[in-house]
């Protein structure tokens, strides 16, 4: 539990504060949606939380089905994923290999395990957006959701 709130604080805080850097225009997957969680602004508040600050673009959509595609970053080892976080980059693109910024990333819980894979996944879920320290949770998720079929 503690190596998942470690991971979630240290990538919810790097995104909250990371300097903007170029990724690979060939890796990036690119979409509407992904422009939507993005839109996400976060604020560090005078008890020194960072909070999301969610806009009306980002709102129309809470609590109903919106799907990504994107690439699983795992918080656990394992070669099922039922809790992952989903990134438009892959990890080999992510800031650990410093040469990159973070990408937007949301916290993804499926119904049933998928199969980890470097390549894309198209999940659709209920989209959560709660008001939390985003140093200990994370404040975007996609819940009860399962993998499409990607052409």
């Amino acid at each position: 539990m503690k190596n998942r709130l470690f991971l979630i604080l240290l990538f919810f805080t790097t995104t909250a504060f990371a300097q903007k850097r170029a990724h690979n225009p060939n890796d990036v997957i690119r979409s509407m949606n992904w422009d939507v969680i993005g839109s996400v602004n976060f604020e560090l508040n005078k008890q020194n939380k960072i909070l999301p600050v969610y806009g009306e673009m980002i709102k129309r959509f809470e609590d109903r089905e919106f799907s990504l595609k994107g690439y699983i970053i795992p918080i656990k080892a394992g070669l099922k994923q039922q809790q992952f976080l989903l990134s438009p980059l892959p990890i080999n693109q992510c800031f650990f290999c410093g040469q990159n910024g973070v990408p937007a990333m949301i916290l993804v819980n499926m119904a049933s395990p998928v199969a980890y894979t470097t390549n894309p996944v198209l999940i659709e879920g209920i989209l959560k957006l709660e008001v939390v320290d985003a140093a200990t949770a994370a404040p975007i998720t996609l819940n009860k959701a399962t993998a499409l079929k990607t052409k």
